[in-house]
């Protein structure tokens, strides 16, 4: 912390405002001023951004530097610094045009390939709730109850189940839940509408001071439309009496005021034999107001419930013996309802052209009920071994960042410091665990009882360039307060527990021209334990760290290529692995993986659109002996991409891919969960107001299994329990016909 400290009293005491600057304002053809536009002088490799109001500042300008201005969505501008530039604010005006790679600078940010990524999500937008994740590198989704239950998600050689390891929030709203029922991180994103995803925000790797729990494989912030450009009406209906309806409507549209409600609604029956009976409803309301000087605010309010019946996994066994199709179910009597409903809001207020300070404020109220079979009739060969895991939550939080910028004449540099403080608390109430029958008779509570947990955080973030070099140390505190009370006890108990972590960060990042961008992360980051796991172990092992390096390169070679590669390293002092008898997620040991990044995106020309990455990790336990040390499901490759075309003629669409080899499913490698390769392809043609299309999921009708677990078992019929691997089938080919208007 001191060495820390010293570093910025270092950097802030060398100097004063360079005499040569640029001023000016960004609007677009409209005259509404544009925020966040790169504004990058080529010939020194300085750059910054356009404010609320549009305004920007470049130092150290000298005549003839080459200043461009990149904002997706516009025409990129150019300018040649004359006398005249010097001496008065400039006033650029952007025109809208077709999202292209051209229209994004390779500057020093830590996160520059998150910017990229944002021409996949404009180019081919997102089209479901499951497809919002796939969007992120390397990132790989598998669903296991149609849609009700969150995603079970692979990143970097983990099986992150469904959130302990990647951090994920909307518009800072945070989206995993801890000490949940069914998961520590449990991250349901169904209460978000695909269509009013505007940009995606990630990082892979512990490296982010803004970031604290579950960032230790990486971490995803999506952000969503702040105001509408036009009323959207949207009617989907497919196979297996599928039907997905979506209204986005403008209620204000002013100058400086925006007002919007958005509404999804789905069913289906599903791809099983015994039918899902899935329903989910959404609903979304925004306030936007942006004075265009100095001062945005946006409140927001949604919610969202969901229920469905579900087939669960399947052994294999019972398939090969003909028991069951492959659509089939041991117990359809499983099955969930979910429901969450939020209110947040987000708040930036700009001092001056150097001082800012960004606020947000969320509640919400979630409740969650599932019943799962995992094990059919291992332990009650009577009743069967069905579970019920149930809770109901209230969120609460807040936080404030406040950044200042500074520009130093004597050695040329630049520093922007971040200081940030803020809190989560989760109130819990009747977290249980029961063995139940048919989904109705509860046999036996395993556990009941009521959890607090509060994380309160600071962290300061600092970033100082010179020349081609960005340095960015960071440096996070956390505190946690896990309470518990046992309601099974005869007599009143209570458990508590606190603990407090300090995670470092320091990034390098190297320009070494408008090309290149070379890259050192590493960082110290954690996972928080379950409350009833940390009370019941006397507070031991509470915030096991994570330790991850990170050596990059990011290429543009010309105004439509980017390329991207990674070395990487991480560590855990404790893993989170699934356990297939019991259906939870438990602490295990320490872990250890290497692993390759690499991809590409390609604009082939302004109508066709070329992206692929491929994704290599090495993950082993290193507290087990060699053959005997894998971490089940832990993908070693993977591989996602497509061809996105637009605006041929009317038509517009893209084919899809993605790959995940061959996997263990259990530590000696004994079991293997199998790989799949699968494409989707959807198609529109619009005129006028109305678009016409066709959703393709599966496109070869592969046989895959979405979700595998090696999971001890017992049928009805059978004297022994047998270990093998259970599986949730996944969709055939399914066709889905769209029709759209926009006005």
């Amino acid at each position: 912390m001191k060495y820390f400290i010293a570093l910025i009293l270092l950097l802030t005491t060398i100097g004063s405002i360079q005499a040569h600057e640029l001023k000016g304002t960004v609007v677009s053809n409209s005259n509404t001023p544009i925020e966040g536009v790169s504004v990058y002088n080529q010939t020194t490799g300085d750059y910054t951004y356009s404010s609320t109001s549009g305004f920007f500042k470049l130092n150290d300008i000298s005549l003839n530097d080459v200043i461009f201005f990149y904002n997706l969505g516009y025409a990129t501008q150019q300018i040649t610094i004359t006398e005249e530039h010097l001496n008065t604010t400039i006033r650029v005006n952007l025109t809208e045009s077709a999202v292209s790679l051209d229209q994004v600078v390779l500057v020093s940010k830590v996160n520059s390939l998150s910017t990229f990524l944002n021409v996949d999500v404009k180019t081919n937008p997102v089209k479901s709730s499951q497809e919002i994740l796939r969007k992120v590198p390397g990132l790989i989704i598998g669903q296991h109850a149609g849609g009700g239950k969150a995603e079970q998600i692979f990143l970097r050689g983990f099986d992150i189940d469904h959130g302990t390891d990647v951090a994920i929030s909307v518009d800072g709203l945070p989206v995993n839940m801890v000490s949940h029922a069914h998961g520590q991180g449990y991250a349901d994103m169904h209460f978000i509408i695909p269509e009013t995803v505007d940009n995606i925000d990630f990082g892979k790797g512990p490296y982010y001071a803004n970031v604290g729990n579950f960032n230790t494989a990486g971490y995803v912030n999506l952000k969503t439309k702040k105001k509408l450009d036009n009323n959207l009406l949207s009617v989907e209906a497919g196979q297996f009496n599928s039907l997905r309806a979506v209204s986005m409507l403008k209620l204000l549209d002013e100058e400086q005021s925006n007002m919007y409600l958005a509404s999804e609604l789905v069913l289906t029956d599903g791809v099983f034999d015994a039918p899902q009976n899935f329903n989910r409803i959404n609903l979304m309301g925004r306030y936007n107001f942006n004075n265009y000087d100095d001062q945005e605010f946006t409140i927001t309010a949604s919610h969202f419930q969901s229920k469905w019946d579900a087939s669960g996994q399947i052994p294999q066994r019972a398939v090969d013996q003909g028991l069951i199709g492959r659509f089939g179910a041991i117990d359809d009597t499983e099955g969930g309802k979910t429901s969450r409903s939020n209110l947040w809001f987000n708040h930036t207020k700009q001092f001056n052209e150097h001082e800012s300070l960004t606020s947000k404020a969320y509640v919400s109220k979630y409740d969650f009920e599932l019943f799962s079979n995992f094990t059919f009739f291992l332990d009650d060969p009577v009743n069967g071994d069905q579970i019920k895991q149930k809770e109901s939550r209230s969120i609460f939080g807040a936080e404030s960042i406040y950044a200042h910028n500074f520009h130093f004449e004597k050695d040329n540099s630049q520093l922007k410091l971040e200081a940030g403080a803020g809190f989560r608390y989760d109130d819990i109430n009747d977290v249980e665990l029961s063995h139940t029958a048919n989904r109705q008779t509860t046999l036996e509570t395993y556990a009941l009882g009521d959890v607090d947990e509060v994380n309160m955080y600071s962290f300061l973030n600092a970033t100082y360039k010179k020349n081609k070099w960005t340095i960015n140390p960071g440096l996070r505190l956390d505190y946690f307060k896990n309470d518990y009370i046992d309601k099974l006890q005869t007599t009143y108990t209570s458990l508590s527990e606190d603990k407090v972590f300090v995670s470092p960060k320091l990034n390098f990042i190297y320009a070494a021209s408008p090309s290149v961008q070379l890259f050192l992360k590493s960082g110290i980051g954690f996972h928080s334990n379950d409350t009833r796991v940390v009370t019941a172990n006397n507070g031991k092992e509470i915030l096991p760290a994570a330790y991850g390096n990170d050596l990059g390169v990011i290429l543009k070679p010309s105004s439509k290529l980017v390329i991207n590669a990674a070395l990487w390293s991480l560590f855990l002092e404790q893993e989170f692995v699934y356990v297939g008898d019991a259906g939870v997620v438990e602490p295990s040991g320490k872990t250890q993986r290497y692993g390759v990044d690499l991809g590409f995106r390609y604009n082939i020309n302004p109508n066709l659109y070329l992206y692929s990455d491929a994704n290599y990790a090495y993950a082993r336990s290193t507290e087990e002996a060699d053959g005997e040390d894998y971490i089940p499901l832990a993908p070693s490759l993977t591989a996602a991409g497509g061809l996105t075309f637009k605006n041929i003629g009317k038509f517009s669409g893209g084919l899809n891919y993605r790959y995940v080899k061959d996997r263990p499913a259990n530590e000696d490698n004994s079991i293997i969960a199998d790989g799949y390769f699968l494409s989707d392809f959807n198609m529109a043609y619009s005129t006028g107001k109305w678009t016409y299309g066709v959703i393709i999921e599966n496109l070869f009708d592969t046989e895959w299994n979405e979700s595998q677990f090696a999971t001890e078992t017992r049928l009805f019929n059978e004297t022994n329990p047998v270990d093998e691997i259970h599986f949730t089938p996944g969709t055939p080919f399914f066709l889905k016909a769209k029709v759209s208007v926009t006005f």
